[in-house]
């Protein structure tokens, strides 16, 4: 087991990828954000392997995601990270970098704290403080809002649209939202605990891990935020704080400026070309 993972407890679902043939050497592990799952990645991950092929990636399902079912309480992005390090115990390896799309970015900081032999952690527009309260909603508040009205289980895949559109839910994310059910008796369901993703939100909104950018608590790992240049998920003091830590040299911030929040699918080839750079920097 990894050095400081925990030693019991939930270990959460995941897929492999790895270029055709390839024996990789090295593991890195990714981690979707809320409402996601692995497959979400895994085309992505495919191409990047193509290019990085001593470099195994491990897509994590975060718990009450994909199939992740289960998991015990506390539904807290604490134990979503001990999730990861146990599960880098379970499959005995030694992952040197970590990264986490938004919700999974937070995850993805809070785990490297677990996990010694981790060297990079790779934020992928992932807010990384508190959200105040009275905050104008996201697109994911909205959205949770839309999946209370769908009646589950549903009868066919295609009833999932009209359902969303009529809740203003853009096209994109109603076509995603098709790919999270899963067929169960003749009909559809969801592939996640809707309860559960609403705890660990809840939790999310109250974590602040500005302090953990400045300081690593003794762990020596470098962390590169990638933000899109067209993602709302920051708020202006948000990008001016992250330019002053990047001078001071906390952080590597990058920007993909054609991109929104959902980066790796909105410019994969700028995602997939930064974390080639960085995957192949290795460090002693």
């Amino acid at each position: 087991m990894s050095e400081g993972a925990p030693s019991d407890g939930f270990v959460p679902a995941h897929l492999d990828v790895t270029a055709p043939g390839a024996e990789p050497a090295r593991s890195v592990v990714v981690l979707h954000g809320i409402m996601g799952s692995a497959s979400n990645w895994r085309g992505f991950c495919r191409a990047l392997a193509a290019s990085l092929p001593d470099v195994r990636f491990v897509l994590v399902d975060l718990r009450h995601h994909g199939d992740s079912a289960g998991a015990p309480p506390p539904d807290t992005v604490a134990a979503c990270a001990e999730d990861v390090a146990r599960l880098a115990g379970a499959l005995d390896i030694a992952p040197e970098a970590i990264v986490g799309h938004s919700f999974g970015g937070k995850v993805a900081l809070l785990a490297a704290k677990h996990l010694p032999s981790v060297r990079r952690v790779v934020l992928v527009d992932a807010p990384v403080g508190p959200i105040p309260e009275g905050t104008e909603p996201h697109e994911v508040e909205r959205v949770l809002e839309a999946l209370h009205a769908v009646p589950m289980p549903l009868p066919a895949r295609a009833d999932l649209e009209p359902v969303l559109r009529a809740r203003g839910i853009a096209p994109p994310i109603v076509q995603w939202m098709g790919t999270n059910l899963r067929p169960e008796a003749g009909a559809y369901v969801w592939r996640f605990d809707l309860a559960g993703i609403e705890r660990l939100l809840a939790d999310y909104a109250g974590v602040d891990l500005w302090p953990l950018l400045e300081d690593r608590g003794g762990r020596d790992f470098e962390v590169t935020l990638v933000r899109g240049g067209r993602s709302d998920r920051f708020e202006p003091g948000d990008v001016a704080h992250l330019e002053d830590l990047a001078r001071a040299g906390f952080i590597d911030h990058r920007v993909l400026p054609e991109a929104g929040h959902w980066v790796h699918a909105e410019d994969p080839k700028g995602l997939s070309a930064v974390l080639e750079r960085l995957l192949r920097a290795r460090r002693a």
